[in-house]
């Protein structure tokens, strides 16, 4: 094994190599929440990712679990009753819908 700190060099290299590869797989699930959002809620990229963002901040859940929560529902159906809530306050907010398999409005 070198000595002249070229094992951990290596071992930097390897972790940064790691969060890269955690980062691409992040983007990508937020990328395609917020696809999701906009075709949800007819509302432009930008505001999706402001959706996505005021969900987070609302629920004080990581946007990228918030997205995972999406994505799932998408799949399922089944979404958490406080991010439902949240997204579909968002929504209201900026685009003229309401999150399907909701309880109507009283």
């Amino acid at each position: 094994m070198p000595t002249d700190g070229g094992s951990e060099r290596i071992l930097q290299l390897e972790a940064e190599v790691r969060q890269l590869k955690d980062a691409v797989v992040s983007h990508a699930v937020v990328d395609q929440a917020i696809g999701m959002i906009v075709a949800l809620g007819r509302v432009s990229p930008d505001q999706g990712w402001t959706v996505l963002k005021e969900v987070s901040q609302h629920t004080n859940i990581k946007a990228r679990n918030v997205a995972d929560m999406i994505l799932v529902w998408g799949r399922t159906g089944v979404m958490p009753p406080e991010i439902r809530a949240a997204l579909e306050d968002a929504l209201d907010r900026l685009g003229p819908t309401q999150v399907p398999g909701a309880p109507p409005a009283p």
